[in-house]
């Protein structure tokens, strides 16, 4: 069985710590893979309320050419093609029952959201696993031993510490800069991974590249 992390999330659009993180994650804990695993556009705005959001085929073209150039890492079209949006639970399932031996990997602004947001999570944590990387300004170790939900999960839980060079990079900045057209591509081409560059390019100038 090939030993994979599933990330899942918007990526709208993804960022280089995306990148970054995942592969550090990978090759840190000896997985094989990471499965970036994109939701549907209409999560992305309805549900999560985010008003900039690059289309379903916009972020699975940015992914796909990202990956052309890392082997280690996989795109899922499963959430996207889905009738309705799975919940992560039925997505790790479904990479099971494709061959993988799989754990969830997300980031420590998720932790507080396990409780009262998310579905299956003793499920997730019992027969798959997380790993959590650790952001620059959150405490996940003092949470896990604090709050009383996620003390009763942390066996199944690992802290990732993530290096500093992700540190300040967001899809939210990102959205915001070409939101307001600014030609500061310089900015946007240190936050973007090089497959990237000439994408936006071409979206600053009016248009998707395909």
């Amino acid at each position: 069985m090939i030993r994979a992390l599933l990330f899942g999330g918007a990526f709208n659009p993804p960022t280089i710590a995306h990148i970054r993180l995942a592969e550090y994650a990978m090759r840190t804990l000896g997985f094989e893979k990471v499965i970036f695993v994109p939701t549907k556009n209409s999560y992305i705005s309805d549900t999560q309320g985010k008003e900039y959001v690059f289309s379903d085929a916009d972020r699975l073209m940015m992914l796909d050419r990202i990956a052309a150039d890392n082997p280690w890492m996989e795109v899922s079209r499963y959430e996207i093609e889905a009738e309705t949006q799975p919940r992560t639970y039925q997505t790790l399932c479904h990479y099971r029952d494709l061959g993988y031996q799989a754990s969830l990997l997300f980031g420590s602004d998720k932790l507080p959201e396990l409780e009262t947001v998310w579905r299956h999570v003793e499920d997730i944590c019992r027969e798959f696993g997380i790993v959590c990387m650790k952001r620059s300004t959150d405490h996940p170790e003092e949470l896990l031993e604090s709050d009383p939900y996620l003390s009763g999960i942390k066996q199944w839980i690992t802290i990732l510490e993530t290096p500093d060079e992700t540190k300040g990079v967001s899809s939210t900045k990102i959205r915001r800069l070409l939101a307001e057209m600014q030609e500061e591509y310089a900015s946007l081409k240190e936050q973007l991974p090089k497959e990237l560059h000439t994408v936006i390019l071409n979206y600053l100038n009016g248009g998707m590249e395909r």
